[in-house]
């Protein structure tokens, strides 16, 4: 019956990075029905299958429901089930113990996508214990393009979409199908609605490609001879802001003679983009006023990420577009607790000395490790010993490049602690596994210390079964056990409280109002300058020989020719999946069964390939099979896989077959964030003998 259901108003979460405002119905302490809420900010009523389906993730049949701990060998699957008191004592114990034995900066504490306050509650715990490692994939998701453009023009420049752009470029951003840090497409629609006209650069014809009037399919990881290919053709042609340029930036002398030799033509030769269609996009965002630039984090994943971003906000600086409605701005975050006073970072002055990466000479600004240096550290010893993690929100074994090294370094540490919700290849690998809350059963705060300038309320909507618990809950009784408890929380539950201090309100008066936004602003550098050594934006990097970087944006290729790799192997994520999670929700596998990899016809006939004849692919670092999928929508000579995959039917095998992983490497690195090519991998395919299929 309708009459006794109970609307609670709430955001979405853990299935994307969050942001569409939902009306949940519960009866009798369960969840009956999902929708969009008509009056959020961000989605206005729009919401996706993920956020219908997230129910189902609560009352799954294999969730994990107590803590477990190994009796068996690593990834045997053989359990006990353990008390709370008794997991928390083990983890404690031995975190403690390799703390004596190694130093505290021999444990690592692992996180994956940050999913909400969780991740710096887990910051906090590793600073309190003395941990400058906290392991993450800020190298491949956000940090270059944050750090990037710190050190460019002094802030992370987000598309604002909020107000009317005349021109918006996606540039490796599919935000129809995935939620691109809060960037919700219902806004990007209603602006095309509006006139609005819109450039794609995606080797894939995706959903917004059809809306576009122009699109690029860039060759994926060129990425930033593009960008130096825009930048050519607009400071060539005088189609720059010279007000902007003369009074806030600095290098645009050294920057106009580095882009002569990229001219369209010899762009196109690297990006496959024809210098016509260069040319084209290059003027009709350089004349739009305003104009915003979308990017997504395909541009990151990759050596080249640090060049591909300082060239992209140089394009936004040239033509006036920092800052400004409708452009890309600088985000101003609402009142409440800064990250540093929450995650204490007054406890461990010598972080940013101590952390592993700081060995290797990466940009500086990477608050977590590069899961390549953590895994260094592991295996080899460099730049010391860890010994131990503790991982949350997080499956490495899938989601890390290079699978083989990842279990092989989590094989090989004294102890493993996971939370999560279902038994993942990375829980296999455990010597304790905890039951996590998920989303809609504990109180929490979306989208603090994303830079988008907003905070959202997530509110507990119904209790978790008796032995889940919230990370936040588990980490602030780690605390406690691990570090002095006057640091901790009788309640888990007053952190938000105390986030939300500076706002004057408790957590129960923010879930009334919904969300927090910054204030309007723009145009601040007019009164402030830029955040960088000379106060303007740095089209050549005035401190570029402290970074160990170069000055100006450069465009180094990923691969050259190959013959015995002929082809170019990319990824893309799943609208119906966040990374390597809910595979087992039978909702969405029935949108996504199996994992397929897009191939252009004429790349499919060339190889003899038809729609979904079942394939091995192959890079030089290992081989998979996934299917066949047949379509114009890529770009001849792309090969675009499924990424995140996995069989939990195959036991230590279903890690292997058609992980996108196996056929990554870390054996070569990005000099800035450390981050391993991830696009644009030379590779071969062919048609495969063997039927069997995985479920």
């Amino acid at each position: 019956m309708a009459n006794d259901i109970s609307w609670i108003k709430t955001h979405c979460a853990r299935m994307d990075h969050g942001g569409c405002s939902l009306v949940v119905g519960v009866r009798d302490n369960r969840i009956v029905k999902i929708k969009g809420d008509p009056d959020g900010p961000l989605n206005r009523g729009y919401t996706c299958i993920k956020a219908k389906a997230s129910v189902d993730k609560l009352y799954h049949p294999d969730r994990l429901l107590y803590p477990l701990r190994r009796v068996g060998k690593r990834g045997e699957g053989k359990w006990k089930r353990i008390t709370w008191k008794e997991a928390l004592s083990e983890i404690a114990s031995n975190l403690d113990r390799i703390k004596r034995e190694y130093g505290a900066r021999s444990v690592a504490f692992c996180q994956g996508m940050p999913k909400g306050i969780e991740h710096f509650v887990m910051i906090r715990l590793s600073n309190i214990f003395g941990s400058p490692n906290v392991v993450a994939v800020q190298d491949v998701c956000h940090a270059p393009r944050e750090i990037g453009s710190f050190h460019t023009c002094g802030f992370y420049p987000v598309a604002d979409l909020h107000y009317a752009s005349e021109v918006i470029i996606l540039w490796g951003s599919n935000i129809t199908a995935t939620n691109e840090e809060g960037l919700v497409s219902r806004l990007l629609v209603s602006q095309i609605k509006r006139g609005t006209d819109l450039i794609v650069i995606d080797p894939r014809r995706t959903a917004m490609a059809d809306r576009s009037s122009i699109h690029l399919k860039i060759i994926p990881g060129t990425d930033n001879a593009l960008a130096l290919g825009f930048l050519n053709v607009i400071i060539e042609e005088n189609l720059y802001d010279r007000e902007f340029v003369k009074n806030w930036t600095a290098g645009f002398d050294e920057l106009a003679a580095h882009i002569r030799q990229y001219r369209p033509e010899v762009v196109s030769e690297i990006t496959g983009v024809s210098a016509s269609l260069i040319r084209k996009a290059a003027r009709r965002y350089a004349i739009s006023s305003p104009a915003a630039i979308q990017w997504g984090n395909p541009i990151e994943q990759n050596a080249n990420n640090f060049d591909t971003v300082r060239a992209i906000v140089s394009l936004m600086a040239i033509c006036g577009n920092l800052d400004i409605p409708g452009g890309n701005v600088q985000a101003n975050e609402p009142h409440v607790l800064g990250l540093g006073k929450f995650v204490r970072t007054d406890l461990i002055p010598l972080k940013k000395e101590e952390m592993i990466h700081c060995y290797h000479n990466t940009v500086p600004g990477l608050m977590t490790v590069p899961s390549a240096f953590f895994r260094s550290a592991v295996l080899d010893g460099i730049p010391y010993p860890v010994r131990a993690c503790y991982i949350q929100c997080a499956n490495p074994v899938i989601s890390y490049a290079d699978s083989r090294r990842t279990v092989k370094a989590i094989s090989e540490l004294d102890f493993v602690a996971v939370s999560d919700i279902f038994m993942t290849p990375t829980a296999m690998l455990a010597d304790i596994v905890l039951p996590a809350a998920t989303q809609f059963e504990f109180d929490d705060i979306g989208h603090w210390g994303l830079g988008h300038g907003y905070v959202l309320a997530r509110p507990k909507i119904v209790d978790p079964p008796q032995e889940c618990w919230p990370d936040i809950k588990i980490l602030n009784e780690l605390g406690k056990r691990l570090t002095p408890s006057e640091l901790w929380f009788e309640d888990h539950n007053s952190m938000l409280d105390e986030i939300l201090k500076p706002a004057k309100m408790t957590y129960r008066e923010f879930v009334k109002k919904g969300y927090l936004k910054g204030d309007d602003a723009f145009r601040k550098y007019m009164s402030k300058g830029f955040r960088t050594p000379s106060g303007k934006v740095e089209l050549c990097l005035s401190h570029a020989d402290r970074l160990g970087m170069s000055s100006l944006p450069q465009a180094t290729t990923l691969y050259g020719q190959d013959k015995a790799f002929p082809l170019v192997l990319t990824s893309a994520k799943s609208p119906y999946y966040l990374h390597s999670s809910y595979r087992w929700l039978t909702r969405l596998r029935r949108f996504a069964p199996r994992p397929e990899v897009e191939i252009n016809s004429a790349t499919a006939a060339m190889y003899g390939i038809k729609d979904g004849d079942k394939i091995i692919i192959e890079t030089a670092n290992g081989r998979i099979w996934q299917f066949a999928r047949v379509t114009e929508k890529i770009r001849d000579g792309v090969v675009s896989a499924s990424y995140g995959w996995w069989f939990a039917s195959s036991g230590d095998e279903g890690w292997k077959t058609s992980n996108f992983n196996m056929l990554t490497s870390v054996k070569k690195l990005g000099k800035a964030f450390g981050t391993p090519n991830l696009k644009g991998i030379p590779c071969r395919i062919k048609k495969s003998l063997d039927r069997r299929v995985l479920e």
